[in-house]
């Protein structure tokens, strides 16, 4: 049985490397994304505006299944917020964006 790749992979838009407290890491956050869905965001995207709750505190996979049914959206809540690092941002109180996927659908 074939497995139908229905979104795209953060992997899809290409990985690079950072210094993260010392150590290279290879990481697909702000890489490529910023040239291919940044540049196909339309004049007007619809957000829903809120508080990171405790019990998701430094976990984008945990919002993202909240809001869009699925962990693996994990990169576009760190994309729109500017968060390269969970660990440093996504404390319990922060205002956070959950912008709309259509573009990811498209």
């Amino acid at each position: 049985m074939r497995i139908q790749k229905i979104y795209p992979s953060r992997y899809d838009y290409g990985v690079k490397t950072i210094k993260h407290k010392g150590v290279d890491i290879t990481t697909s956050v702000n890489s490529e994304i910023e040239t291919t869905i940044l540049d196909k965001i339309p004049n007007q995207i619809t957000y829903q505006t809120g508080r990171c709750p405790a019990f998701t505190v430094h976990r984008p996979d945990t919002i993202s299944n909240i809001f869009y049914g699925t962990p693996s959206r994990w990169w576009y809540i760190q994309l729109f917020n500017n968060i390269n690092d969970p660990f440093e941002a996504l404390n319990g109180g922060d205002r956070i964006l959950i912008p709309s996927d259509d573009i990811l659908r498209t």
